[in-house]
């Protein structure tokens, strides 16, 4: 375990169990229609890759970078879209993956653009669930886990874009973001 982490909160194994259990989950509830799995970049990555190998169904995958952190713990609350996607949604079920589902109001901003964009719908796949955090109406409506209200890194979630690599997410200690 690395140093910097105080506690792990979810295993390699387990987030392996949970890309399962969601791909065969987005398997059968996407079965017969044209999925375009959009991924929110930089902290989804390792879930999107994990996942998107257990749902076994024709399927493209795009790519949307926004960020309202810069290097800070807490949201500034401005969106900004730093890579929007390539794709025409026009006809396309698309399924949003997000790392972490946290004060919403990024997802939020997203969602409410993408669906300007005529797709046939929009579904969201979020590996953890910080509902204390919630600012804003927006639910997943496939979740990976719950987590506490703590600042999590590994397996995509960073801290001023380092631990991405953690196979495993855990807390990460105060005394690193709070120097």
């Amino acid at each position: 375990m690395n140093t910097d982490i105080e506690k792990i909160i979810v295993t390699e194994n387990e987030l392996a169990q949970i890309t399962a259990r969601l791909g065969k989950q987005i398997t059968n509830d996407f079965a017969g229609k044209k999925l375009l799995i959009v991924g929110i970049l930089k902290g989804s990555i390792y879930f999107l890759t994990d996942l998107s190998r257990h749902i076994e169904l024709p399927c493209n995958i795009d790519f949307i970078q926004a960020s309202s952190y810069g290097g800070n713990t807490v949201s500034s609350g401005e969106i900004s879209i730093i890579k929007d996607i390539q794709s025409d949604l026009t006809g396309f079920d698309v399924l949003l993956v997000e790392d972490i589902l946290d004060t919403g109001r990024t997802l939020k901003h997203i969602y409410d653009m993408l669906s300007e964009r005529n797709p046939q719908s929009i579904s969201i796949a979020a590996l953890l669930d910080k509902p204390a955090r919630r600012e804003v109406k927006i639910h997943a409506d496939y979740i990976g886990i719950d987590v506490p209200d703590a600042f999590v890194v590994g397996y995509g979630l960073d801290y001023n874009q380092f631990y991405r690599n953690l196979p495993y997410i855990g807390i990460l200690k105060e005394e690193i973001y709070k120097k």
